[in-house]
């Protein structure tokens, strides 16, 4: 199970993805360019001392990420989805892809996605925190493939 962040724009969004990494155990991809300033030193601040507890790998660009990305299925969160969760049978690899606050993801990415899920909302509600949703789709992908069994090792 992975987690990606396609061009986040806000810094605390990508501190929140590092701690939920971290804590979860599982594996982040940052997607940049990111609409904030980027090094290591910014992230090891917005990440706190859970930097070094996550597996980080950072992309170049969209065309980076597919090149070098693990096999598995992609799963994009969008608003768009076809599919609603938590209706969906995840895999344990499994990468689950969220886009920019502001804009979300471009049609070319929209596309490559294997799988292309919504969180039901109330009616007049846009959109969740993109952070609080990636802890709500985490979680449940990890009970459905047993992920939280390496937390007790």
């Amino acid at each position: 199970m992975r987690l990606a962040l396609f061009e986040p724009d806000i810094p605390q969004n990508l501190g929140a993805f590092i701690r939920l990494s971290a804590c979860l155990k599982v594996a982040l991809d940052v997607i940049e360019p990111c609409g904030f300033p980027v090094d290591d030193k910014r992230i090891r601040r917005a990440a706190m001392d859970y930097y070094d507890l996550a597996s980080i790998a950072r992309h170049a660009s969209w065309a980076a990420f597919k090149r070098d990305r693990p096999a598995g299925r992609l799963v994009l969160l969008t608003t768009k989805g076809a599919s609603d969760f938590p209706g969906v049978a995840f895999r344990a690899d499994d990468i689950l892809l969220f886009g920019r606050e502001s804009a979300g993801v471009p049609d070319e990415v929209h596309d490559t996605a294997d799988v292309r899920l919504r969180i039901p909302l109330q009616k007049g509600a846009r959109s969740l925190n993109v952070a609080l949703a990636a802890a709500m789709v985490v979680s449940e992908a990890l009970r459905q493939t047993t992920g939280f069994d390496a937390l007790s090792d």
